[in-house]
């Protein structure tokens, strides 16, 4: 399995110029954590919810002030999206981040994957080991 066979396509994006505030607006209408910053169609960074709590809110920030670019993780790391699943739990753990964009051959973004759809993914598929195990075990 690959990173392609997990991730999102349908990923919410704006521009380093968009205040935070809509960002906000978006990350409400899509039911998402984060929006993707990018430019020419390639991740430039990443603004999550936790971002705009921190850099704006707590900071009593005006929201239409401030920019994606303002508050957006600026050291942004990407997948390509034929890695497997066993180099993706790395990155997570390497990045220290929930979110992941994923890009193509030539770095444009191709999808979103989510610690929380890798960890979906992992429960369901030891959901179907434990339930092959309970198969094989004669009744007592």
């Amino acid at each position: 399995m690959t990173v392609s066979d997990l991730m999102r396509t349908d990923v919410v994006t704006a521009r380093a110029d968009t205040h935070a505030s809509e960002l906000a607006a978006r990350m409400r209408d899509e039911q998402v954590g984060s929006v993707v910053v990018s430019e020419d169609g390639r991740p430039t960074g990443i603004v999550t919810d936790r971002d705009l709590a921190i850099g704006v809110v707590a900071e009593s920030g005006d929201p239409e002030a401030r920019t994606a670019a303002d508050v957006m993780s600026e050291e942004l790391t990407t997948v390509p999206s034929d890695i497997g699943v066993f180099e993706l739990c790395d990155e997570f753990a390497d990045a220290r981040v929930r979110r992941l964009p994923v890009v193509d051959d030539d770095g444009t973004l191709a999808g979103i994957v989510t610690l929380d759809d890798l960890h979906v993914m992992l429960a369901d598929e030891q959901h179907d080991l434990s339930r092959a195990v309970q198969s094989a075990i004669p009744p007592y």
